[in-house]
């Protein structure tokens, strides 16, 4: 309990009850390895966690920028709430070190792993809703989340999914993305189009939409969300 406190401290937000912010920190895996332990793993919290940063992120984006259209709020938000994004200031906050993880878990680096640190930060935000409210959850996602807003906004990073996901594939992987139509549903005149992106041959996400443009454009806004 004693490191606990000092995430608390991190976070700078006061539990009323710190069960809450333990509760947050505990993978699956650890249940998985400790089943006698009678307790829950942080994936509920993580569900409510990632419905209040898509809200928070919605409205502070709606706010700051009232001449943005639609496709320029949306492909900005992907990008604070991408799993880099959350997993980098993770990273910051060393959530990591504090995490209940199974001997396997941490054998394979589990604490540095992005997506299991993404998942314990929406994890931790659901946990301050739950504990303190929506004007707790609010100041702290201003204090960690809002710079990334203003940083990628001065970087004019809100692009066409298509080519913000190029832009990250190659600053990321060196890698260009390439499209690949599944399947085409529907009658002439009301086509479906199913599309896949990959980074080299491994699968990153799928889309679909009324054109090969807007399936690709759908794709790579789920992509930006897992590279």
């Amino acid at each position: 309990m004693k490191k606990i406190k000092q995430l608390e401290k991190k976070l700078k937000t006061k539990f009323k009850s710190i069960d809450k912010l333990q509760k947050a920190l505990i993978h699956r895996s650890y249940l998985n390895e400790y089943k006698n332990i009678k307790l829950e793993s942080n994936e509920r919290y993580e569900f409510l966690g990632d419905a209040v940063l898509e809200l928070w992120a919605s409205k502070k984006l709606f706010d700051l920028f009232p001449d943005y259209p639609e496709g320029k709020l949306t492909n900005l938000r992907a990008l604070v709430v991408c799993t880099n994004n959350l997993a980098d200031i993770a990273k910051k906050l060393k959530i990591g070190d504090y995490l209940f993880l199974s001997n396997g878990e941490q054998k394979n680096n589990g604490q540095s792993n992005k997506s299991i640190l993404a998942d314990s930060l929406e994890a931790i935000i659901g946990a301050i809703y739950l504990d303190k409210g929506s004007k707790a959850v609010e100041k702290f996602l201003d204090k960690f989340l809002l710079p990334t807003i203003k940083t990628f906004a001065q970087r004019k990073v809100y692009k066409d999914p298509k080519s913000l996901f190029q832009e990250l594939a190659q600053e990321k992987k060196n890698i260009t993305p390439h499209y690949k139509t599944l399947k085409e549903t529907g009658p002439d005149h009301q086509k479906i189009f199913n599309v896949a992106v990959y980074l080299n041959k491994k699968l990153i996400a799928k889309g679909k939409g009324r054109s090969k443009q807007l399936a690709q454009e759908a794709a790579s806004r789920a992509a930006i969300e897992k590279i």
